[in-house]
């Protein structure tokens, strides 16, 4: 499943951590926004470990869209960036 997650997270130690695990999933494609092509059992992985890291009593702001297949071929890139995040398809005969 494709994924857009976007955070605000104002105490610089942790922003660093979030950006850090995010890059281990996904690409990001604006400063704090990353785009994540995801099995379930990954997505649940990410998200304990966000749930860990994410402190909402202080402020932190994290959102997440999932987004079907056919909803990602219509992503518009306008300026730079990179193109929408896909997993290499893999076939085994």
């Amino acid at each position: 499943m494709f994924y857009l997650i976007s955070y605000d997270i104002s105490i610089d130690q942790r922003r660093l951590k979030v950006a850090r695990l995010l890059e281990g999933y996904g690409q990001r494609v604006l400063e704090s926004v990353f785009e994540c092509d995801l099995e379930p059992a990954a997505y649940r992985q990410l998200r304990q470990k966000l749930n860990r890291l994410i402190k909402t009593d202080e402020g932190d702001r994290l959102r997440i869209y999932q987004l079907c297949n056919a909803c990602r071929y219509h992503i518009e890139v306008i300026g730079e960036g990179p193109p929408p995040e896909t997993s290499p398809d893999i076939y085994i005969f």
